[in-house]
């Protein structure tokens, strides 16, 4: 694998520091993007100017993650959100209850939509604003 690959791959998973690492040792010529990333080597970089780099977030990651929060014994309800005090909180306020538990789950997760399979992942796509609603699920 190039080191252009695993940059993609940062920003497809959002993998905020090792993103900011390699966009420092890209900056400070220390690796190049068609080198295979055995030659990434995080003890080159500078980890303060990094540090500063993910507190300033120059690349832009605004990690949205998932949460299913449980209305009542049967019924469920997937919010996509940034944390999961944002999500109880967009659920507290659009069902004016709080939820009995809130728990995260992977977007790599698969579940049946219609005749075919969708990821979280790909479902976030799909929405231009956080937090949203993804689906409910009803448990028989």
């Amino acid at each position: 694998m190039i080191v252009k690959e695993l940059y993609q791959d940062c920003f497809l998973f959002e993998e905020s520091s090792l993103g900011h690492y390699i966009y420092h040792l890209l900056a400070e010529q220390k690796i190049s993007l068609d080198d295979n990333i055995s030659k990434i080597d995080l003890n080159q970089a500078d980890h303060q100017k990094v540090a500063e780099l993910i507190e300033t977030n120059v690349l832009c990651f605004h990690k949205i993650c998932i949460y299913s929060l449980k209305k009542n014994q049967k019924d469920f309800i997937f919010i996509f959100a940034a944390s999961d005090q944002e999500a109880i909180h967009f659920f507290t306020k659009t069902f004016h209850q709080p939820p009995l538990n809130c728990h995260e789950y992977l977007l790599d997760y698969q579940l049946t939509r219609g005749n075919g399979v969708i990821s979280f992942r790909d479902m976030r796509k799909e929405f231009l604003s956080f937090p949203a609603i993804a689906g409910y699920f009803k448990r028989r």
